[in-house]
């Protein structure tokens, strides 16, 4: 999927010069004070020091005092989900399940999102809607339906045989190498731009936990081999119990979703493969109140934020290389910048959590060619803050603290109208 969906260009404006702002360009470099960054027909063309002649044709918006970041990536999101909201959604119709997806597209985007992968949930024409500029939302990659097998974490069926309400667009249940490889070429015929497979069970599902294998070894390399012969989507494993986390590093996916209770052998076999692990720390460390879920999840929930408060610590002092997801829908939709001052909690200095979220996060999407820093030739994707995140990175995790997003060129956000234009209208209500 190409990473230039949107209009790519502020109308009317299309060469601007952000100038006098801090520039942190993603690429974990020391900041740029009194920066320039360049912006013609949607791309960068120069980001750095201020330059003593600007260009005489550009539009020039004087940012002094600002912070210019990377638009942000959310590795891991379901924005067709509200784990909290189980009961209500159960009695909607389809058509207004639809309206609240594009709703929480949207959230994601104004809260600094500009790129994000859906791991579950969505069909492709989420994403492209998105594209076309139907609705506003994060570029978006799709794994469609997250695999596993029968009485595994997406067989969302009770011990009573009475399904839980979570339709994924394919079937997501696979038991025998047949199951993988059909699936698995029905994904990526339908537009799966990634893989996600369940190596172990979960937090949120009835039937199991993340101790339980789910998908085994040999099936994770089944399907490892089978992207290959394709456009080699990623392999992202969902996998929180330390022996499904081992399984999935050696099946051969590049991502461990979630990571809970990766033990020192797993953090050595991420290390030694370059794995990326992404940590969902916005859904593990957040506890929800009993009243709004069921019991067995609340109990669980408990148990297992306290492993990964100690465990996903522990592979972020190692070194493994991290891209920041929130698991949005498990956790509330529109706050993903909680997600990087969670990482620094658990270990990462600012400047690693940003570069987690921006450079990091574009390479394990295989987008970085063209995003995850404020460099030539990339898109603009970008936002601008009122503060130093290095200083203190927590007001990243209010949205309100974003003051302007920017995607591909387009201003989608200016809420102080430092532009001196009017923000892009949404197309739906908060």
């Amino acid at each position: 999927m190409s990473a230039a969906h949107l209009p790519s260009t502020i109308p009317g404006k299309d060469h601007l010069l952000l100038r006098g702002a801090t520039l942190i360009d993603g690429t974990g470099n020391a900041p740029i004070t009194d920066a320039e960054v360049e912006i013609r027909e949607g791309r960068v063309i120069y980001a750095g020091p201020s330059r003593e002649i600007a260009p005489a044709d550009a539009t020039t918006i004087a940012l002094d005092g600002k912070t210019i970041l990377p638009g942000f990536i959310d590795a891991h999101v379901h924005f067709g989900m509200s784990i909290e909201d189980q009961s209500a959604d159960a009695s909607r119709f389809d058509s207004e399940r639809t309206f609240r997806t594009a709703l929480n597209a949207r959230k994601t985007l104004m809260a600094g999102v500009t790129t994000a992968r859906d791991l579950g949930g969505l069909d492709r024409g989420y994403r492209d809607a998105i594209a076309a500029g139907l609705v506003q939302g994060p570029r978006t990659h799709l794994a469609l339906a997250p695999l596993s097998p029968t009485g595994g974490h997406t067989d969302f069926t009770m011990p009573n045989g009475r399904k839980v309400p979570m339709p994924m667009p394919v079937d997501p249940i696979i038991d025998t190498e047949d199951d993988v490889r059909r699936t698995v070429r029905l994904l990526i015929r339908s537009g799966a731009d990634v893989i996600k497979v369940c190596t172990t069970g979960g937090v949120s599902s009835p039937s199991d936990t993340p101790d339980d294998i789910g998908v085994p070894e040999e099936h994770v390399r089944l399907i490892v081999a089978e992207t290959a012969k394709r456009a080699g989507q990623p392999v992202a494993a969902h996998a929180q119990g330390p022996e499904g986390i081992k399984a999935a590093i050696r099946g051969g996916v590049r991502s461990v979703e979630h990571g809970y209770g990766i033990d020192d052998e797993g953090i050595e076999l991420m290390l030694e493969h370059g794995t990326f692990l992404v940590p969902t720390l916005s859904s593990a460390l957040r506890v929800p109140d009993p009243a709004t879920v069921p019991a067995y999840l609340y109990e669980k929930k408990v148990k297992w934020s306290a492993i990964a408060r100690e465990r996903v610590a522990a592979a972020l002092t190692a070194g493994v290389k991290i891209a920041l997801g929130t698991d949005a829908g498990v956790c509330p939709h529109g706050e993903n910048l909680r997600e990087p001052v969670h990482a620094v909690e658990l270990g990462l200095t600012p400047m690693q959590a940003i570069v987690a979220g921006t450079k990091n996060a574009a390479e394990l999407l295989r987008l970085n060619a063209d995003l995850g820093t404020v460099e030539e030739g990339k898109l603009a994707d970008l936002i601008v803050i009122d503060f130093n995140p290095l200083e203190d990175i927590t007001p990243l995790a209010t949205p309100d603290n974003v003051k302007v997003v920017m995607q591909g060129g387009a201003l989608v956000k200016d809420s102080d109208a430092w532009f001196n234009s009017t923000p892009v209208q949404p197309l739906l209500a908060q």
